[in-house]
């Protein structure tokens, strides 16, 4: 009987503590996991060639990184796929397609948390 009591005791006591899977072997904390899927496959339907692709949040003042590669363009009438996932949970992205013939497309408010294929057209 004497066992079970402290076993008993020993359990209250873990189940008082309380464990932060949310933070990380750094002491940062991540927050919840987010189980919103980021990937858009994007479709170039212009007749043109897109030549750069740039993307951001809308929580930040400039573009993001280049999307397509440095040596890499989406010629017409094909896709890429894009993982928006940039650590920060947003699901609201701007988008900036620039063209071969230095057209540049914005389209700001796009929800990536929603959708699954971006298509741009003529």
């Amino acid at each position: 009987m004497r066992k079970l009591a402290f076993a008993f005791v020993g359990l209250l006591a873990l189940s008082a503590c309380e464990i932060d899977s949310s933070s990380s072997s750094t002491g940062m904390s991540t927050g919840p996991v987010d189980s919103h899927n980021r990937v858009v496959n994007i479709s170039n339907n212009t007749g043109m060639t897109m030549t750069h692709f740039y993307a951001s949040n809308t929580n930040m003042t400039s573009w993001g990184p280049e999307q397509l590669g440095s040596s890499t363009v989406l010629p017409t009438n094909r896709s890429t796929r894009i993982d928006f996932d940039d650590g920060t949970r947003a699901c609201i992205f701007d988008f900036k397609a620039r063209f071969s013939n230095g057209q540049e497309l914005k389209k700001f408010g796009v929800n990536v948390c929603v959708i699954s294929n971006y298509n741009y057209v003529r």
